[in-house]
């Protein structure tokens, strides 16, 4: 049997079982994944310093799964395409993980790969995820792939291809930007995260992240069937040893069969009409606090409405329609004015916050709608679904998809956002633009 020796145990992670044991116990500190994901994106560091992010990650992972393709750069060799080894199993301190033959073979004939060990001989991008999947899946058969100059696209059709087997799964395997002074860094990243957090890769350059065709074909992936990629965490080097100077970061995402704010209100629907509460409850003097050991999928950037209800009437209403700040603090602040700034009301009395119902509403981004006409536009609407901005030099208004509830006709719709926004109700210029989004509903 050819078996792959693991050539970097001692030198990325430990050589020794138990004291990789102990280092996971030390990086289980966070309570269990509430999904579970077929695609990964993971960083390949020493696990001392992206170790405990890789860990979360795998909590995400579908533990049903049997076979894990691992996509990862290549680092040591120069290589065109794709490739794979010849090895039957790969070595690991907690003992060997066979190859999946069949799947590589069926991989190799769609991907035209070569097959080359040379280049997975000191491959850390590869051998660093080898001890977490051997840890969270015992059983579980890999197929680990090796890329250089390839395009993503091919990535996007190979994943796609194969995720239609339930039990199969993907690593994507990477780090993010490389050796630039932390506060440059965290830019960068950040930047990064939006690109694959919103779906959008058009500008995503090599120097963002070293598995840059992984994350795009996986991000393509996504894009093609309205999943979404969900953060587990965002980091870097300097937050393990101090130095600034020269940082590598590290990012986590699970993929979600859905979109984001679905997955925000199926799982923290109460924690968001908690921080609007205290928001509010902090204005008033009562306390309240900023909110504090957040989940990670709130720190990305968001749009959100806050509407204020007292007995069946509306109260205060504020928001954002362009996500612009992490969406946590979005709803902070939304909060706040809803209760204290919005122009028709005056500030919310102590008395009144007893009885206050907070909902919360969810913004996708915003698209744009191309009609020559009135009626086109009219026609491109959909009831009930479609919240709408229009807007025309100095004139601007919204309406939630909710307002069809007292405008169920497209024509009245549109003609009190019209007067929302300033202009006549007959109102109609070849510069108008017109937008539309949805929401996700989250009601106390």
């Amino acid at each position: 049997m050819k078996i792959k020796n693991a050539t970097q145990a001692g030198v990325f992670y430990p050589a020794e079982k138990d004291e990789i044991l102990n280092m996971f116990a030390q990086f289980d500190n966070q309570k269990q994944a509430n999904y579970s994901s077929r695609i990964l994106i993971v960083p390949h560091a020493g696990y001392i310093f992206s170790g405990e992010l890789a860990f979360n990650c795998y909590k995400f992972l579908d533990k049903s799964v049997k076979n894990i393709f691992i996509i990862s750069p290549s680092h040591y060799e120069r290589i065109y395409g794709c490739v794979l080894s010849d090895y039957e199993e790969f070595q690991t301190p907690l003992g060997s993980i066979k190859i999946n033959q069949i799947l590589k073979e069926e991989f190799s004939k769609f991907c035209d790969c070569s097959v080359n060990n040379l280049a997975f001989e000191k491959e850390h991008s590869i051998e660093v995820q080898l001890p977490f999947i051997k840890y969270f899946l015992p059983d579980a058969q890999i197929i680990p792939v090796l890329y250089g100059c390839e395009n993503f696209k091919n990535l996007t059709e190979s994943i796609s291809k194969f995720y239609k087997n339930r039990e199969n799964a993907f690593i994507i395997s990477s780090d993010l930007s490389h050796f630039y002074p932390e506060k440059e860094a965290v830019k960068i990243d950040n930047y990064t995260a939006r690109m694959i957090e919103s779906g959008d890769i058009r500008n995503f350059e090599a120097e963002q992240a070293c598995g840059a065709v992984g994350i795009c074909g996986a991000v393509k992936f996504a894009q093609e069937n309205n999943y979404t990629f969900i953060r587990v965490g965002l980091t870097d080097s300097s937050q393990k040893t101090g130095d600034t100077s020269r940082v590598v970061g590290y990012g986590g995402w699970f993929l979600y069969e859905g979109e984001k704010n679905q997955y925000i209100k199926e799982n923290y629907a109460d924690y968001l009409i908690e921080i609007a509460r205290n928001s509010i409850q902090s204005g008033l003097h009562l306390g309240g606090y900023p909110p504090e050991n957040i989940p990670c999928v709130l720190e990305e950037t968001g749009a959100c409405f806050v509407t204020l209800m007292l007995n069946n009437r509306l109260r205060g209403c504020i928001g954002s329609v362009i996500a612009h700040r992490p969406l946590i603090l979005d709803i902070y602040k939304n909060a706040h004015s809803a209760a204290f700034s919005d122009p028709r009301f005056a500030p919310i009395t102590i008395d009144e916050f007893k009885n206050i119902k907070i909902n919360i509403s969810l913004l996708s981004s915003p698209e744009r709608i191309e009609f020559s006409n009135e009626q086109e536009l009219l026609e491109k609407l959909t009831p009930h679904k479609d919240g709408l901005i229009i807007r025309d030099a100095n004139y601007q208004a919204v309406f939630l998809p909710v307002v069809w509830e007292q405008l169920p006709d497209k024509k009245e719709f549109l003609k009190e956002l019209k007067l929302k926004a300033g202009m006549p109700e007959n109102y109609f210029s070849e510069t108008m633009e017109a937008f539309v989004f949805s929401t996700i509903y989250i009601e106390e």
